[in-house]
């Protein structure tokens, strides 16, 4: 990583986000192609995520002893394929929507990407609900205890906030699936809350890389017929993608 790279990455890690038509007055000398390279770089790297313009940063969280928690490592793999997925999840956020939005870093990535008005948003992440809570859309938190490796709010209040709520679109993640299990998760309270989710919700859409396919965790909240859609970074194999078909489920 040269010079001007590392005032980029520091710029990131100040500011939270980077524009090229910033960029470009602070490198005149620089082309635009030349830059749009360098943010490229930086997310290969795992320290952003391109945006139309720009680039965010992948929020890196620290504990208090320096060392990073969960949540910051899954965050900083596999950027490359989360960032497509984001891309490509794009489409089911639609303006006069009641959307629900889980915890997890490729969902963070989704809500980097969110511009407009109109939607209200219903999210377990505090992350999420921080970052949404710089546009124009209409944000709601659920509440419960902090979990430090999802960032997600979970248990009976949580639960309760959701019985509230009228869901037309809820974007869903997974720690895991098989065809056997179905997709998993390793905290109970945040099975009962996806499950909770999955009932009120009109339409899911299920966000997850192939990388954790044939990967069962504790606890299963859904199976292939309890979604509507499944975007991932490629297509997941024959077997897989058969299912899909016979649950009517879309790949995306």
């Amino acid at each position: 990583m040269n010079g001007r790279q590392q005032q980029i990455k520091k710029m990131l890690e100040s500011a939270g986000e980077v524009h090229l038509q910033h960029l470009r007055k602070v490198f005149p000398d620089m082309s635009e192609m030349t830059l749009r390279r360098d943010l490229s770089l930086l997310e290969n790297e795992g320290y952003a995520i391109r945006t139309h313009g720009g680039a965010v940063s992948t929020n890196k969280i620290d504990m208090p002893d320096g060392q990073e928690n969960e949540y910051s490592k899954r965050a900083r793999e596999g950027v490359v394929a989360k960032t497509g997925i984001a891309a490509k999840a794009i489409r089911f956020i639609e303006k006069g929507r009641s959307i629900y939005l889980d915890a997890g870093s490729t969902v963070m990535g989704l809500s980097k990407l969110v511009e407009g008005e109109g939607c209200t948003f219903i999210t377990s992440a505090v992350n999420t609900a921080l970052k949404l809570s710089s546009t124009a859309h209409s944000v709601m938190q659920l509440g419960g205890a902090v979990n430090k490796n999802t960032l997600s709010c979970s248990g009976p209040d949580a639960l309760l906030m959701i019985d509230a709520f009228n869901i037309d679109v809820a974007i869903m993640s997974a720690s895991g699936f098989s065809p056997d299990k179905g997709f998993t998760v390793s905290n109970r309270y945040e099975c009962l809350l996806k499950q909770k989710v999955l009932s009120k919700a009109k339409k899911v859409v299920m966000l997850m890389d192939c990388s954790k396919i044939d990967k069962d965790l504790t606890f299963t909240f859904a199976s292939l017929e309890d979604i509507d859609y499944w975007v991932c970074d490629r297509e997941p194999g024959s077997q897989i993608s058969d299912k899909c078909k016979e649950f009517g489920v879309e790949l995306v």
